[in-house]
């Protein structure tokens, strides 16, 4: 999707934000829970997502994995279940993917919007380099 396109879809409160989070991170969330989150018998009080380690192997792994289910992945940085799976990837503490279902929802669209934020704020600034 070209930078245009994508402008068009995209809030320019959400992009700015994305650029904000983008600069500040370096590719690097850490998430703290406030309660702290159990999950199959262990709590978890942080977790660390590093999107910047991800490959394109990890983006292409979680398309098949939504194909096979019969889910059809249109733009990956508006879909839940591509950002959710995309970020149990770049969990430095190995959780699963089912965690995000269990989650809190406050928990999870704070991790969700990070998730988004890396991808639109990499989009974007690579539209930026092309034209610049």
């Amino acid at each position: 999707m070209s930078t245009e396109n994508m402008m068009s879809i995209v809030d320019p409160k959400e992009y700015s934000k994305a650029k904000e989070e983008a600069a500040q991170s370096a590719g690097v969330y850490v998430h703290t829970f406030q309660p702290p989150f159990s999950y199959c018998g262990k709590t978890y009080d942080k977790l660390t997502f590093r999107f910047d380690r991800l490959t394109g192997a990890d983006s292409l792994a979680v398309e098949d994995e939504l194909q096979a289910l019969g889910k059809a992945v249109i733009v990956p940085i508006f879909s839940g279940q591509y950002l959710t799976r995309i970020s149990a990837r770049a969990c430095q503490e190995r959780i699963d993917f089912m965690a995000f279902k269990a989650m809190p929802i406050r928990d999870y669209n704070q991790i969700r919007s990070h998730a988004r934020s890396f991808f639109l704020a990499s989009e974007l600034s690579r539209g930026t380099e092309a034209s610049g």
